[in-house]
């Protein structure tokens, strides 16, 4: 199989016949390609860093679609963004399949088709989890009784614009939907397991989740993102799931897994959760709600259920005020480390409104009723326990924390937690299952490792991931990118910022400010300027705004000027704009050409230590005698620093600069680890005044 896809990926492969001469082999796809078929045939693990230019997605997909149409295997797919599951399925799939297709150089069984017997096809479908599609019975019972359960007119015509699009959608799921003004309406008519009423619902055949998990059972090749997968994971630990068996599993993107199955692997309440169920339920403003319109149910029972949704209002209130007073005591970390911590009044009235919630559902005549009902009580009991387990910390190995946001005026509360260390849970449930998976990424690596350096210097640079990720033992693979970074990159290392000990300050603000003027002006704009905090970012954007107007600089900032999509839209419209992020925007983020010709690095993006499961990281390896800083702040933060570096150059074609505005790059020793992490050829040049 090796030799199958090293050829499929040739200058005389049927990719190439079908591109014709746009289409240039890559020795490093080949190799990739090479490395993950072998791990899918002996069902082992991998690790692979593929730079930029690379082409990843074909050398997994290529294996993937052999092992599928060849052996009759599944193979799951998981990115973390959108962008790159549009990639697979609009564009890399339909040429893979063009040239899979029987009577292709590479697909189909002639001894298959002479005997009449059809060729496998591949079959790919996008995963979306169930909450994503209409219900079209939810739907009409909604229409029928909007008045109500709806209790303002935003909310009904809401509910109006899901009724016009469903009945025109073609795969009923929220990618179609068109914004809401009362967003919170989808959740009344949405596709939901626990009021699901299998084949006995009148709309069953028109069912958009079933289609879709019929085509999902019936694919050999499934593409879902990550969230999607870590829950089903999750959810697998408890006996559970939904994903139909697979036999491989590539995971792209693969830097953001310990995060995403860190938080399907934990746990989290939040105020506007409960406060949503419990004005579903019942709104005393507007005395509309769905205990409202229950017409066969006894009305002393209604009654009573109405009396415990305020109770259990009254409780969330208090339990969340305790909350946010915790927090304020706690300081910006708020980590609770022992059970406790605040009073649960929240279990209790949350359990007496599930039984009642029951008792109304086994009494009621009404099947859409017991249905709903069923939904409801299952919800309240889900509040009512994870309220008792974040309380109790009953999760073992987890950090627990609380969270505070300001909407609409006032402080919300969440208390959530995490394991600190998901190696161990990722190997248990994944990596000891007999199946082979393989991880990539542009950042995985902590360091360069030149293809003739021994293996386990190789290796030892992916020591960190194998470690966070649970999969010791797994072959790793470093591949460079085609790229030349020595010509098309020039690299500023600008010394003569204050010390970031002086960070936050009005005067380091000044200083960042002027320093990233200076660069953006030498470019003419068409920057990505990335800081490590909101509040660095909003100190810069105030003062840059009149500057950047006066240059013709339309000025960008996360969360002030739009949602991210849209506020990358209007970067790539304009050559000369100039984009303000945080978080996100290191990873992620594809803007090819002149649009992007400056990558300005405000800070090396240590976590801050005061986050609650770095905290908890950070602590665990203490315990153990190790070292904090080099084992873990260091190794996350090279491999953000990589991700960031990586937004400037996408193609051949792309030039520019990358400026670090953070001295501790060159004037320290852990500083030569960042540059050591960098593509060959790079010679930083450094700014002193």
């Amino acid at each position: 199989m090796p030799e199958d896809v090293t050829h499929m990926l040739s200058d005389a492969g049927p990719i190439a016949k079908a591109l014709g001469d746009s289409y240039e082999a890559r020795p490093e796809q080949q190799r990739m390609a090479s490395a993950v078929a072998e791990a899918m045939q002996s069902k082992a693990h991998l690790l692979v860093e593929a730079g930029t230019g690379v082409g990843k997605s074909f050398a997994y997909l290529v294996p993937a679609a052999l092992r599928a149409l060849e052996h009759g295997e599944r193979v799951v797919i998981a990115t973390n963004t959108i962008s790159l599951q549009e990639q697979l399925l609009e564009k890399d799939i339909p040429l893979l399949e063009q040239t899979l297709r029987p009577g292709g150089d590479a697909g189909g069984d002639e001894g298959a088709r002479e005997v009449g017997v059809a060729a496998p096809r591949l079959k790919p479908v996008l995963v979306k989890g169930r909450g994503n599609y209409v219900s079209l019975r939810r739907l009409q019972l909604a229409s029928k009784r909007q008045e109500m359960l709806l209790p303002d007119a935003a909310g009904r015509r809401s509910l109006h614009v899901i009724e016009d699009w469903a009945y025109e959608t073609e795969d009923g799921s929220l990618s179609t939907l068109p914004a809401l003004e009362r967003p919170g309406v989808w959740d009344k008519v949405q596709s939901d397991s626990a009021n699901c009423m299998g084949r006995k619902c009148p709309t069953y055949q028109q069912c958009f989740y079933q289609n879709a998990r019929r085509e999902m059972e019936d694919a050999n090749l499934l593409i879902c993102n990550h969230a999607l997968f870590f829950s089903d994971l999750a959810l697998r630990a408890r006996g559970v799931g939904f994903l139909p068996a697979y036999d491989h599993v590539v995971l792209d993107e693969a830097h953001a897994v310990e995060d995403v199955a860190a938080e399907h692997f934990g746990l989290s309440l939040s105020e506007g959760r409960v406060h949503h169920l419990l004005g579903t339920l019942w709104s005393p403003r507007s005395r509309k709600g769905y205990l409202a319109q229950l017409r066969d149910a006894d009305r002393e029972s209604v009654d009573r259920a109405v009396d415990l949704v305020g109770r259990a209002e009254q409780a969330a209130e208090h339990f969340f005020d305790e909350l946010i007073g915790l927090q304020r005591r706690l300081g910006s970390s708020g980590r609770i480390r022992e059970p406790g911590a605040v009073q649960n009044v929240l279990t209790d009235a949350m359990s007496d409104l599930a039984l009642r919630l029951k008792s109304l559902k086994e009494s009621s005549t009404s099947e859409p009723d017991r249905f709903e009902l069923n939904a409801y009580f299952e919800r309240a009991v889900a509040i009512a326990d994870s309220a008792e387990a974040l309380v109790n910390q009953s999760l073992p190995g987890c950090a627990y924390w609380i969270e505070t946001r300001s909407s609409q005026g006032r402080v919300r509360a969440t208390i959530a937690c995490s394991p600190v260390e998901v190696g161990p849970l990722l190997a248990e449930h994944l990596f000891e299952k007999e199946m082979s998976v393989t991880l990539t990424s542009a950042t995985l690596a902590t360091r360069s490792a030149g293809e003739d350096e021994p293996a386990e210097r190789q290796e030892a640079a992916f020591a960190h991931a194998m470690d966070r990720l649970g999969c010791e033992g797994a072959s790793t693979l470093q591949l460079g990118s085609p790229f030349d970074y020595g010509r098309q990159v020039q690299l500023f290392v600008d010394t003569s910022m204050p010390s970031p000990r002086d960070a936050g300050s009005s005067a380091w603000h000044d200083a960042l400010t002027e320093r990233t003027l200076d660069h953006l002006s030498a470019t003419e704009g068409g920057a990505f300027v990335l800081f490590t905090s909101f509040a660095a970012l909003n100190a810069v954007a105030d003062r840059l705004a009149g500057p950047c107007a006066e240059l013709g600089f339309p000025l960008l900032a996360q969360n002030r000027d739009g949602p991210r999509a849209e506020i990358l839209r209007r970067f790539r419209e304009h050559d000369s704009a100039v984009l303000l992020g945080a978080a996100s925007f290191w990873q992620g983020v594809d803007v090819r050409g002149r649009s992007l010709r400056n990558v300005v690095i405000t800070r090396l993006p240590f976590d801050p230590p005061d986050r609650p499961l770095t905290d908890a990281r950070l602590e665990r390896i203490r315990e153990r005698g190790g070292d904090p800083f080099r084992e873990d702040s260091l190794p996350r933060a090279v491999i953000r620093f990589k991700q960031g570096f990586g937004r400037l150059i996408r193609s051949q074609a792309d030039e520019g600069r990358v400026v670090v505005l953070d001295p501790r790059i060159v004037t320290t020793g852990y500083g030569r680890v960042f540059l050591a992490a960098l593509p060959a050829g790079l010679e930083p040049t450094i700014l002193r005044s």
